[in-house]
């Protein structure tokens, strides 16, 4: 096996460098474990509007669960990436714990339904992924099998310093938002913010994910901004409208960011923030700008809105 390429110093402390192309052995590999563990949450999770039920969320050392109420007994599932460890507990105070480490997505996969079998978490799931094509089982899956630790612990640091900014973004709004909240299907951190109107119904088409999933999560008119590791040579911040207004894609944006065509969303590449003489300002500004071309005509969007 080639290894990857080693992570460069970060320019700042709190904004690690990780070019998408030296991690993406790994990023493949834990994409599907983060799927595997989502959707554990998925199917023992009381259903929330907007499919808000499937979501991991950033923790002090990687990405949890949260407590995840199950028939069986609360239980809570995170991935550690400062020791590099999966731990499962239970409210009943069982405890297992699986080495992060290279192996394949079928080898984590057994290993997972085993240690969770154990303490009792049911692991009843669709073991195939979704949002990518192919979608390869996770038992026969043995394609994808690397894990740099450096470069997970990278990820999570851009995803915490990311949490941080759509944290602040989040509290200029009042009326309706999401929390701040990881996708697993499409690797995102992101939040949405919502007028209160009704959208039309989404077509779906989304890459072995039911239409009907994609026209409970676009429900309703939104704003959506997150993270997600593509879109820059280091990954970006992206900002979309559902439905975006007439001439949202000519709206001015902050000097770096752009309209992607292809993806329909605008994008300000990590890259750029982290050489930004000032990166909180040059997000806040990108998703405050994309925000205001986001809103239709007419009330809805609530009020104490940043911008």
């Amino acid at each position: 096996m080639t290894p990857e390429p080693a992570v460069t110093a970060p320019l700042r402390a709190d904004r690690p460098v990780l070019p998408v192309a030296a991690w993406e052995p790994t990023r493949q590999t834990l994409h599907m474990w983060l799927q595997i563990v989502g959707k554990t949450r998925m199917t023992n999770a009381a259903p929330l509007n907007h499919y808000w039920h499937v979501t991991l969320l950033p923790s002090s050392r990687g990405l949890t669960t949260g407590v995840v109420p199950a028939p069986t007994g609360p239980f809570e599932i995170e991935f550690d990436f400062c020791d590099h460890v999966l731990h499962l507990r239970t409210s009943e105070g069982q405890h297992r714990a699986i080495a992060l480490e290279s192996m394949t997505v079928a080898d984590f996969y057994t290993r997972f339904v085993a240690a969770a079998s154990e303490i009792g978490i049911p692991v009843d799931i669709h073991a195939a992924p979704n949002e990518v094509d192919p979608a390869i089982p996770f038992a026969d899956d043995v394609e994808h099998a690397t894990y740099v630790g450096e470069h997970a612990t990278a990820f999570w640091r851009q995803l915490i310093d990311a949490h941080t900014e759509l944290q602040h973004h989040r509290a200029g709004f009042t009326g309706k938002s999401s929390p701040v909240h990881f996708f697993w299907g499409a690797l995102d951190l992101a939040v949405t913010r919502f007028s209160g109107r009704d959208a039309p119904t989404h077509p779906g088409g989304v890459p072995n994910c039911p239409d009907y999933v994609m026209a409970e999560s676009y429900r309703a008119e939104l704003s959506s901004a997150g993270f997600w590791p593509g879109g820059g040579a280091e990954g970006a911040y992206y900002a979309y409208a559902y439905p975006a207004p007439d001439g949202y894609r000519e709206a001015p944006v902050p000097e770096g960011a752009r309209y992607d065509d292809a993806l329909g969303e605008f994008l300000l590449p990590y890259e750029v923030v982290r050489a930004a003489a000032d990166p909180h300002a040059l997000v806040q500004d990108f998703l405050d700008a994309t925000f205001r071309a986001a809103r239709h005509p007419g009330d809805g969007w609530g009020s104490g809105v940043a911008g």
